[in-house]
């Protein structure tokens, strides 16, 4: 009996065509799922179309916002989505694409006042005004523009590191989990977690190739993106530690030296550039209204969607969000993870529940990305299959979280 052998290129070759598959797959869903946050968006444009024209057909009839009736109706439903896509904190990051950083904050400031931007990191503004430069259309558009490709870039280095760790399978949920999550709309607006995310997975794959000067450069543009992006600094002396522990590497001291360096400079570039230092903690405080309940306000604000509920749609969020983080840990002690990893998801929802103000969101526990991971590993086991009713879940969830923001009906 002759024995057939089967080549082992070949063999690679099916793996990757496996893995093509995939992420043909995933690109569809990723564009389905930014549909979805399009129509929360086309919701929100539809209720402005209405209240225009109620109003205008009204005599007598006092309205609570009488400016509406001196608006003109749309002509297309671009703009209105666009304005929803752009809201909230967009409008902070676009001033600082135009007009850049104040030159000083009065004070008692609020959110009222423009001087208020300076509580936003420079790194998507830059990003944004590079794009803009090169993409006709405008600055909103290149805002755009750029999350769009960041999600998809963002998506794909999830699935590599769910590959990595768990297989083709596994990262194939992983991925879809992480287009259709109700945080990931995110990826549709104008705001810095888009880039954040790039930024952190690029920096963990790169702690788990050994790679510290790249990780610890990644991990520094990461901190002055986003306040959350100094959860990579513990991930980094996490690694750092148990590099030195295990093979006496001291050159992976790289990487946790370098991480906090574009916070670090942030912090002195706007104290010189307002002629005040510690200015951003004071807008942060008298604007934001921000301090510490060390998760006090989630906990409150969760029992409250419960014993309240229908009364405030942010209690609702906040106890969604921390059920599904409970959820999500869950998954993760099932499913573990590598401690630098790990190390990152605790410095995100810790940085996440500290606040006074805005707690537990939804955007912010989707930062903490590798619990999609554990999650796409447990729901690939499981032979209850719950993963239709996740998917359906998630899509409506993501509608009705871009509606509600786009109605300012909830605290993004």
């Amino acid at each position: 009996m002759t024995e057939t052998l089967v080549p082992q290129h070949a063999a690679v070759d099916d793996t990757s065509a496996i893995w093509y598959r995939i992420l043909c797959k995933v690109g569809l869903v990723y564009i389905y799922s930014r549909l979805c946050v399009l129509a929360g968006a086309a919701i929100v444009a539809a209720e402005l179309q209405v209240d225009i024209n109620q109003v205008k057909g009204m005599t007598d009839v006092p309205f609570p916002d009488p400016n509406i009736a001196n608006r003109a109706l749309p002509a297309s439903a671009l703009g209105p989505i666009s304005d929803v896509l752009s809201s909230w904190d967009g409008i902070w990051y676009l001033r600082i694409v135009r007009i850049g950083y104040p030159r000083q904050v009065q004070e008692n400031v609020t959110y009222f006042v423009a001087d208020a931007r300076a509580a936003f990191f420079p790194a998507y503004p830059m990003l944004v005004r590079f794009v803009d430069r090169v993409l006709p259309g405008g600055d909103t558009l290149a805002a755009l523009f750029t999350n769009f490709v960041l999600g998809a870039v963002a998506i794909f280095l999830l699935g590599v590191l769910a590959r990595q760790l768990y297989g083709e399978q596994v990262a194939a949920k992983a991925m879809v989990l992480g287009a259709m999550f109700p945080g990931s709309f995110v990826l549709s607006f104008a705001y810095t977690e888009a880039l954040l995310l790039v930024l952190a997975m690029g920096c963990l794959w790169c702690l788990m190739s050994k790679r510290w000067v790249a990780a610890g450069l990644l991990a520094a543009l990461a901190t002055a993106t986003r306040p959350n992006g100094l959860a990579l600094v513990l991930a980094c002396a996490v690694a750092a530690f148990m590099a030195i522990r295990s093979d006496r590497e001291w050159k992976s001291l790289a990487a946790p030296i370098l991480a906090p360096i574009g916070f670090i400079a942030f912090q002195l570039w706007l104290g010189h550039h307002i002629g005040e230092a510690g200015v951003w903690f004071r807008v942060q405080s008298e604007a934001w209204g921000e301090g510490a309940s060390y998760g006090l306000t989630a906990i409150r604000k969760s029992i409250e969607a419960f014993t309240s509920p229908l009364t405030s749609s942010t209690n609702v969020i906040t106890a969604a969000t921390v059920m599904a983080m409970v959820l999500m840990i869950y998954f993760a002690r099932r499913r573990p993870l590598p401690l630098p990893m790990v190390a990152y998801v605790v410095g995100i929802i810790v940085l996440m529940l500290i606040p006074n103000t805005v707690t537990a969101r939804p955007r912010f526990l989707y930062t903490a990305f590798p619990l999609f991971i554990s999650a796409g590993a447990f729901l690939h086991s499981d032979r209850r299959d719950w993963w239709p009713y996740v998917i359906g879940a998630c899509s409506a969830g993501l509608v009705t979280l871009t509606a509600l923001y786009g109605v300012f009906g909830a605290i993004p």
